[in-house]
């Protein structure tokens, strides 16, 4: 995998780069999760230094929660991060980066939690709350 990706939110307002190794992609199933973006959150981390961002300014940040907050464009209502307080690194949806993204999935958490309208069946790990290498609100 390349340790340059970019990427950006539908419109474009807001665009990224990182330089660094990726996180494998960890989907969660948490009803915050579903509810924000319709489905569940598919995300890679970064470390906060190693991530540049343009269109700053276009970033809306909903405090979703004492432990997080969750990035989306105003623009065009792109979902791009998801930043717990206190920690040196941000998630960035899997799906806003530019192919080729070299990505491949790790785990599902807070999968009893998921939709009652689809299965899980690709293989990867599945926690019932969190991964206990993935810090998150219980």
């Amino acid at each position: 995998m390349s340790d340059s990706h970019q990427g950006s939110c539908l419109c474009q307002a807001v665009r990224f780069r990182t330089r660094g190794a990726l996180r494998g992609v960890v989907c969660c199933h948490c009803s915050q999760c579903r509810k924000q973006s319709g489905h569940f959150y598919a995300a890679t981390n970064v470390a906060d230094a190693d991530i540049v961002l343009e269109g700053a300014e276009n970033i809306s940040w909903y405090e979703a929660s004492d432990f997080a907050r969750r990035g989306f464009c105003k623009v065009c209502g792109s979902v791009l991060f998801w930043k717990p307080r206190d920690q040196v690194y941000i998630s960035v949806m899997a799906g806003s980066f530019d192919k080729p993204t070299g990505l491949e999935g790790q785990c599902h958490i807070f999968v009893g939690d998921k939709g009652d309208y689809y299965s899980i069946h690709d293989g990867l790990p599945q926690f019932e709350k969190s991964a206990p290498s993935i810090p998150v609100v219980e």
